[in-house]
């Protein structure tokens, strides 16, 4: 089911609008990805990689869900993966939020704010969702302050991982 955010018609002067993405939105999606991986981590990601895997979200919804913010014109300004973890402790899901991008001329006009109150109401609105997480490199502070300005707190774990394909 596709879901308009704030209700918003397609094409409305000035209104951004929330959406899930769609097969259409591939490669801007691929083009958000890779511009976040440089603009974070220093990393030029695979291309064709990168598209398969995106894809593959895109086409199966059990790997997860894309929500774009797009302008009134239709042109999308930022973008963000959900992913689902299941809590044996608390008998409910997580949902990770990942692959976060908003463009650089969007950025401080509310972009992920509408991204993140939309999967704050979705989530809720499953009634089997315990949380929302998120990871962040240590050294992006401005993500951070964007995190905690929408009521997210640092947690008291610290990630490790095995990567066999990035490293």
């Amino acid at each position: 089911m596709r879901h308009e955010g704030n209700g918003t018609a397609p094409g409305t002067p000035g209104e951004e609008r929330v959406r899930d993405a769609t097969p259409a939105d591939l490669d801007t999606l691929v083009a958000f990805n890779r511009a976040m991986a440089r603009e974070t981590e220093g990393r030029d990601l695979d291309a064709d990689l990168l598209r398969t895997g995106t894809d593959a979200v895109l086409r199966d919804p059990a790997r997860g869900r894309y929500l774009v913010v797009e302008d009134g014109d239709g042109a999308p300004l930022g973008q963000l993966l959900i992913t689902t973890e299941w809590s044996d402790w608390r008998n409910g899901w997580f949902w990770w939020i990942q692959s976060v991008y908003v463009r650089p001329e969007a950025r401080g006009r509310g972009v992920y704010r509408r991204l993140h109150r939309e999967v704050e109401r979705l989530a809720r609105d499953r009634g089997n969702v315990v949380g929302l997480r998120l990871y962040v490199a240590t050294e992006n502070r401005a993500a951070q302050a964007v995190y905690a300005a929408v009521g997210m707190s640092a947690a008291d774990y610290r990630m490790f991982e095995t990567d066999w394909v990035l490293h």
